[in-house]
């Protein structure tokens, strides 16, 4: 997404060669977000993303690839990777693994209405339907065990009360996964980052899913989750808008209502969200990566969403 690698238009055109797509007539580089470099690339044959992924290891990406090709082949607005001559998903570019998918149609929308709230919970429910009888496996990369990891790089950083938030919370989330009530609920292949950025709409109408590179094995409910975390809350406060929330949570458990064990576990769960997302964007604010184009997120957005989940756990109502 940000531009860590730069690829010259002769140098993509020689990729090009493995696969069927025709020439290359035009190659724009994308500068939102911060994991991997991503390139919007027209040919012949159409407009798909080039992305080049900097932190993954070749050995993840057909996880990724494969659920968005067996999603895709599910008829769910996903992005569809591009064979290559050798039937490959995947390919080598300027030393770095990479992959070609379609470039769906639309654009994603800041200010989420609530019609756009129902179409993804609708869409997410759909998502984890679809991918039950998905082979591949590979656990949450940005887990419990992710996140212990990072807060030991970030907390130096922070002062007494954010320390003590941040400690306080992750031995909470510790203490569930702990008495075995986490891997009671239902999991299966997860988006893992299902924000308004990664969701794209044409006219009113939700066109597509995109990013699945935070995809992995995880509870449904991390995932629902995350989504609510971001469609529907005030974005200078973090609190919950209730239109926006009511309108995602029924388009959600209309194709896959909640078992007794995850509505228990909503609160919890949310907070489990917003606690890994805060110490991503504190571990990419506090330890950045040179890139074109990169501005790193602010941390303090859930900073402000983890401490209002905790400390007012009841402006979230029990989903039905």
């Amino acid at each position: 997404m940000a531009v860590y690698t730069s690829v010259t238009k002769e140098q993509l055109s020689e990729f090009l060669n493995d696969y069927s797509l025709g020439h290359l007539r035009g190659l724009e580089g994308i500068g939102a977000g911060i994991e991997n470099t991503n390139y919007f690339v027209t040919t012949d044959t159409g407009r798909y993303v080039l992305t080049i992924f900097e932190r993954l290891g070749e050995h993840q990406l057909p996880f990724y690839l494969g659920l968005m090709q067996h999603l895709a082949a599910s008829g769910l607005p996903c992005p569809d990777p591009q064979l290559r001559k050798d039937k490959k998903l995947q390919g080598r570019l300027l030393g770095k693994p990479c992959a070609i998918v379609d470039c769906l149609p639309g654009a994603w929308i800041p200010a989420p209405s609530i019609a756009a709230c129902s179409q993804v919970g609708d869409l997410l429910a759909r998502m984890h339907l679809a991918a039950q009888d998905y082979p591949g496996r590979l656990p949450n990369q940005r887990d419990l065990h992710w996140c212990e990891k990072a807060s030991k790089r970030v907390l130096p950083f922070l002062d007494n009360a954010k320390k003590q938030l941040l400690e306080t919370s992750l031995q909470e989330q510790l203490a569930f996964v702990a008495s075995g009530a986490r891997a009671q609920l239902p999991a299966g292949s997860i988006h893992g980052d299902l924000f308004r950025d990664n969701v794209l709409f044409d006219f009113g109408k939700l066109s597509g899913a995109i990013d699945f590179y935070f995809a992995g094995y995880d509870t449904w409910l991390y995932d629902l989750a995350t989504t609510v975390n971001d469609w529907c809350i005030d974005d200078d406060t973090g609190a919950l808008n209730s239109d926006r929330y009511s309108a995602l949570m029924n388009g959600y458990s209309a194709r896959r209502p909640l078992l007794p064990q995850e509505q228990n576990a909503w609160p919890l769960m949310t907070r489990m969200s917003a606690l890994r997302f805060w110490i991503s964007r504190l571990d990419d604010w506090h330890s950045p990566r040179p890139a074109s184009q990169l501005t790193p997120k602010d941390p303090t957005h859930f900073e402000r969403i983890l401490q209002l989940r905790t400390t007012n756990p009841a402006e979230l109502p029990k989903p039905l």
